[in-house]
């Protein structure tokens, strides 16, 4: 049993497809096949079930999944502390998040201070980000709304208020405050079911009986305010947007609801190795924040 057997374990364990695992681990499909046939002969049981092209983890390979995945994740801590102490290079950082928006000028400052660290980013869903801290794919998961799961740890960067976006000359543009009934039946521009604004546009109107009209949802938070600046619907914008489109012809307003606030977090698996990258991450992270105009409220 090697390392390269248990690695080609873990990606079709996870994929449950030959062909898929093949792909991510970028060798022939027929190599993947033989060393699990390889590995299944020297354990003594199958680890899959097979139907045609299709495998299914079984009960044998779900428990030896598990000691792989630990024994495995160990090793690759121990090499980037290797690599740490031996000042080898200057690291890596992977992050996940909703949307980049709120990463741009924090890596902007990050990248001036350690130009020798390679970022990696990732755009996912809130049920993304906890796989990929699951499997170790990035250090760092920049959520929007509550990421609960087992072993997670969690720094608040920033708590802002959000509010209602309306285009110039909508009749809602000229209130200081509006209520949620204000809003029915108006057309909503929106992200996709999971995202933080759609769960805090559903939350609101909850209580009400009554559904959002949505006008168009997507996956990218970024290109809400200028679909309603285009006059195609109102929605939800948080306060480190407004500081970003101030000159904007769109309106914010506030709403008479509770609730209504976004808080930025940092998240990580507790048991994990922080890398001095990553640890250097976090430190600029925090710092940023914390100086940035209108951070954390309390």
């Amino acid at each position: 049993m090697d390392l390269l057997s248990l690695r080609y374990f873990r990606a079709v364990a996870r994929r449950e497809h030959i062909s898929r695992a093949a792909e991510e681990l970028r060798v022939a499909q027929p190599s993947v096949s033989r060393t699990i046939a390889r590995l299944e002969a020297e354990l003594g049981v199958p680890l899959f079930d097979r139907q045609g092209r299709t495998v299914r983890l079984n009960r044998y390979g779900a428990a030896f999944l598990i000691r792989v995945e630990r024994a495995l994740d160990e090793l690759d801590d121990g090499r980037r502390e290797l690599h740490d102490a031996a000042g080898i290079d200057q690291g890596s950082v992977a992050i996940a998040a909703e949307t980049l928006m709120p990463l741009a000028h924090l890596l902007g400052d990050f990248r001036a201070a350690y130009p020798g660290v390679a970022v990696r980013l990732l755009q996912s869903t809130p049920e993304t980000m906890l796989d990929q801290l699951r499997t170790r794919e990035v250090d760092f998961c920049v959520a929007s709304q509550p990421l609960d799961g087992p072993g997670l740890e969690t720094v608040r960067l920033r708590r802002e208020e959000v509010q209602l976006v309306v285009p110039a000359g909508h009749r809602l543009a000229d209130r200081e405050r509006v209520s949620v009934a204000d809003l029915f039946g108006e057309p909503f521009i929106t992200t996709g079911p999971g995202h933080w604004q759609r769960v805090l546009l559903e939350r609101l109107f909850a209580p009400t009986g009554r559904r959002p009209v949505i006008a168009c949802e997507g996956d990218e938070p970024a290109a809400t305010l200028f679909l309603i600046r285009a006059g195609l619907g109102i929605g939800l914008g948080p306060a480190l947007a407004r500081e970003a489109t101030a000159h904007e012809p769109i309106s914010w307003v506030r709403l008479d609801a509770p609730g209504c606030f976004r808080t930025l977090s940092l998240v990580r698996r507790a048991d994990g190795y922080l890398s001095v990258a990553a640890a250097r991450f976090r430190d600029v992270a925090v710092a940023y924040y914390t100086a940035s105009k209108g951070a954390a409220e309390d």
